[in-house]
């Protein structure tokens, strides 16, 4: 990813979504769906910490192994380094439960896509899942066919879910149509559209400690404590890197806060926000027009 992308553009009316007091959301369930390992982390961190924190019960899914993203030439260590961090993941933004479906990072256009969308509709179906974050399935300048795939794949399920003629086995082994009704689409490249940003203000440091946990790869990480070792080679340090106790962590949580939350910051700031996080977002319209007239209109039975 890029992250001088992140701001993306704005189309339409852009919604500002704020902090709900309480937790309107409870019994509510979501899943973010990411093709690899820091995607969650990078493009709606913060978002699902809020969605979380007013309620939802949220499901972390993941469509690739992360096989070809990593700092050792072994493709298996690579694959165990990356779900390691993912499982870090889960634990700092408090996802219930991890899903990794393990198809070859980089060839998920090669795979089966009705076997991916059903069994996203299984899970949609088993969780329960009432909204989704993850890829624009048609976003613009998208070059990772891992995204696409996944973005395309969750938009077809989370349709079909709803379906009650679609894999009838499922609701033999008991499970019942259940359609998503809200889409988070995040975005991953400039030039991808935006019609709502989500103030994240409050779970800024929940998104640095989400960014911190991917020391497999990505731009985070383990960056940081490299940089402070680099600089100490040639006799130099940074103070900001320091923090109060010096350690590693330390040094790679005050990189992600001097250099990665830029975008997140003017973002939030074009729209008199802190912090944002942008998303293409697609939800339940509200009445139809017979139901206006119906409630308008109807009188009762003589």
């Amino acid at each position: 990813m890029t992250l001088d992308e992140l701001p993306g553009v704005p189309t339409g009316q852009v919604v500002i979504e704020r902090p709900a007091a309480g937790q309107p959301h409870r019994g509510k369930v979501l899943a973010a769906v990411q093709a690899h390992a820091d995607d969650v982390s990078f493009f709606c961190a913060g978002t699902v910490a809020k969605l979380i924190a007013e309620g939802y019960t949220a499901y972390l899914i993941q469509t690739t192994n992360d096989d070809k993203c990593g700092p050792t030439p072994s493709l298996g260590e690579t694959v165990l380094s990356n779900e390691r961090d993912v499982a870090n993941l889960a634990r700092v933004l408090g996802f219930k439960q991890v899903f990794n479906l393990g198809y070859r990072n980089h060839f998920l256009d090669g795979e089966s896509p009705l076997e991916l969308r059903c069994r996203l509709i299984f899970l949609f179906r088993a969780l329960k899942v009432d909204t989704v974050l993850t890829f624009n399935p048609w976003g613009h300048g998208e070059r990772n066919p891992d995204h696409w795939m996944t973005g395309q794949a969750v938009e077809a399920a989370a349709w079909m879910a709803g379906m009650d003629k679609d894999y009838p086995e499922h609701f033999a082994a008991g499970l019942v149509p259940h359609a998503v009704r809200e889409y988070y689409y995040w975005v991953a490249r400039g030039g991808q559209p935006y019609n709502r940003v989500v103030d994240v203000g409050a779970h800024v440091e929940t998104m640095v400690a989400a960014m911190s946990v991917h020391k497999s790869q990505g731009p985070a990480g383990s960056t940081g404590s490299r940089l402070k070792a680099q600089l100490a080679a040639r006799g130099l340090r940074l103070p900001e890197l320091e923090g109060e106790d010096g350690s590693d962590e330390t040094a790679d949580r005050q990189y992600i806060r001097l250099f990665l939350l830029d975008p997140y910051r003017a973002l939030g700031q074009a729209y008199g926000l802190d912090y944002a996080e942008p998303f293409y977002y697609l939800g339940p319209g509200g009445p139809s027009r017979v139901d206006d007239y119906i409630a308008r209109h109807a009188v009762p039975l003589q």
